[in-house]
């Protein structure tokens, strides 16, 4: 539980990118493109870093990452509204990106080991946003703590490495891609196009972005209890079938029917979130830090690489014309996710083989 809090602490900091957008854009006067690049930034490092603290944390234990890195997702988020620079804004929003990058690989690790198996203030408000930070840094020190102390009666086993699927990891991963992009581009305009939509309403892009995010915790926990009656695989593919048809009603539907499809379009995104993890990390049993560094970093980041061409062709026909592409994007995941296997659970390698005297006994 105390993992799970934590975590929310840290994502809270992927999610201010896109709360923080239209703020950017009605103070500074940014264009789509222009405020996109702000979600560029925090996803561009943060892509690159995630898979290498994956590969690290194969390598070597490094739970001291997990408080650290929510403090520096925080604090990036916390300056990114206090200089006018947008060279400084860039900056602050890239050092957010790359704590959360650190802490998602050791936090797949870590959570694996412990499970075993409106009104709105003005962008001077952002220092406030470092709270969550502390909070989830705090929380983490008693986990480490615990996970320290030596346990008697276990065995560390070594999974072989011809036990990894690389062949369906890496169609995961494309499947994740393509969700990336339709959420991250969902995220950084859904508040905007919201207001667009809304008479120019402030309070529909706040409640848009707020359904968008809200389905996070509905869908996460609605595809585990899922995933205990039907296998991953099965229901990753129905929750993408529904986002094809969700997406579009976020697009063309008028007036405030808008609004469900939203919340359906965030909850069929979110479903298959946490199975896709766990899916990567079976795929690639041998590499499992390197699997989540993948999986909740690369892939995901991904989608923040198209925001400033969605933003570029939003400022040359419209919002709509440019989101429009992104009903794909579901569809392709849904193809990929048709050809996919549902792993099996590794057998650990045999320490030793069993002397010849013993067979014959057996």
């Amino acid at each position: 539980m105390l993992l799970a809090v934590g975590h929310a602490c840290v994502d809270i900091y992927q999610g201010a990118v896109a709360a923080l957008i239209p703020f950017f854009v009605a103070e500074r006067d940014y264009t789509y493109a222009v405020a996109s690049g702000i979600v560029l930034a925090a996803s561009l490092l943060s892509s690159v870093a995630q898979p290498v603290f994956g590969l690290l944390t194969d390598r070597w234990a490094m739970p001291w990452l997990l408080p650290v890195s929510t403090l520096l997702g925080g604090v990036g988020i916390a300056l990114s509204g206090l200089s006018g620079s947008y060279g400084l804004t860039l900056f602050f929003v890239a050092v957010s990106g790359i704590g959360v990058a650190a802490y998602h690989p050791e936090s797949a690790r870590v959570a694996r080991q412990a499970s075993q198996g409106s009104h709105h203030g003005s962008l001077h408000w952002t220092p406030v946003l470092v709270l969550p930070a502390l909070a989830g840094a705090a929380l983490c020190v008693p986990v480490l703590r615990m996970l320290a102390r030596p346990q008697t009666g276990t065995a560390k086993t070594r999974v072989p490495r011809s036990a990894d699927d690389v062949a369906s990891f890496v169609k995961l991963s494309c499947a994740v891609v393509f969700r990336s992009v339709v959420f991250t581009g969902l995220s950084t305009f859904i508040s905007l196009y919201a207001q667009q939509r809304m008479q120019g309403s402030s309070t529909a892009g706040t409640v848009a972005l707020f359904l968008l995010f809200l389905g996070g915790a509905v869908g996460s926990v609605l595809g585990g209890s899922l995933a205990n009656r039907y296998d991953r695989v099965r229901v990753s593919r129905w929750s993408y079938l529904l986002s094809i048809a969700a997406v579009t009603g976020v697009i063309y539907t008028p007036g405030p029917a808008m609004f469900l499809f939203v919340a359906l379009t965030s909850a069929g995104l979110y479903v298959p979130f946490s199975l896709q993890v766990t899916l990567g990390q079976d795929y690639l049993p041998s590499r499992i830090g390197t699997a989540s560094g993948i999986t909740l970093g690369l892939t995901v980041s991904i989608g923040g690489l198209i925001s400033p061409l969605l933003g570029h062709l939003a400022d040359t026909t419209t919002l709509q014309t440019a989101l429009t592409p992104l009903i794909a994007m579901p569809a392709l995941s849904w193809l990929l996710f048709r050809v996919l296997p549902e792993p099996t659970t590794p057998k650990p390698q045999a320490a030793a083989p069993m002397p010849a005297s013993a067979r014959q006994d057996a």
